[in-house]
């Protein structure tokens, strides 16, 4: 669960900061600390005051003009809609990233690939690039154990809630549900070779296989400890 986005949401639970979000959302250019105290009724202190909140949680974004340096007494500083979107998800979901593997599937198609073997190929590539970011801050060489500990600290990150069972690593969560209930055949197989992808780069493919192994109430794919 992303905390900044939690917290970020319960700061519009205040009645005087969710007016001032929704006044600067929207205004359709940068207002000033005046507008805005003015548009809800409250002193300028006060609003600076919530308007600079916002801004530290990552709802807004501040400056003192198109490129203008700071003048004091001249320039007021002015507040805009932040460019992220903050979403919270509980159990933690990640459709974002099935969009973007689907979108570059259909960019990227090759010419003799199907349009769900591009999929694939994309998922774990970019499995793999996120085992390979966290491959390089661990030195030596990954054995089965390290990798499947390693896998589980990176996955807790990403919202599978991985927990160990025996010489494997199970998830309780799919960050890909309810999508996955949808189509489970082709989400799952996403999925999997999105984990697969992520072993990979944490160049541990010959010490850890990842399997589908469907389980009620829990992510269809599992890490096990490969056979010797």
């Amino acid at each position: 669960m992303d905390r900044a986005a939690v917290t970020a949401i319960a700061a519009l639970e205040d009645d005087v900061r969710r007016g001032l979000y929704e006044y600067v959302r929207a205004a359709r250019e940068p207002v000033t600390r005046e507008a805005a105290a003015a548009a809800v009724g409250i002193s300028r202190k006060l609003a600076a005051f919530h308007l600079d909140k916002l801004v530290d949680l990552g709802l807004l974004r501040s400056g003192f003009g198109s490129g203008r340096p700071r003048r004091v007494g001249r320039a007021p500083r002015l507040y805009e809609p932040a460019d992220a979107d903050i979403s919270v998800h509980l159990p933690d979901r990640a459709p974002e990233v099935l969009a973007e593997i689907l979108v570059s599937a259909v960019t990227g198609e090759g010419p003799v690939e199907r349009a769900a073997e591009t999929a694939l190929r994309v998922a774990r590539e970019r499995g793999a690039a996120l085992g390979g970011a966290a491959r390089e801050r661990v030195r030596g060489r990954i054995g089965a154990e390290r990798a499947l500990s390693g896998a589980a600290d990176l996955l807790a990150g990403h919202g599978y809630e991985p927990y160990r069972v025996g010489s494997g690593v199970r998830l309780r969560n799919c960050p890909f549900h309810p999508l996955a209930a949808a189509a489970p055949e082709f989400v799952c197989g996403l999925n999997r070779a999105y984990l697969a992808g992520v072993v990979d780069g944490l160049d541990a493919s010959d010490r850890v296989d990842v399997r589908l192994a469907p389980a009620p109430g829990e992510c269809c794919v599992e890490l096990r400890a490969a056979a010797p």
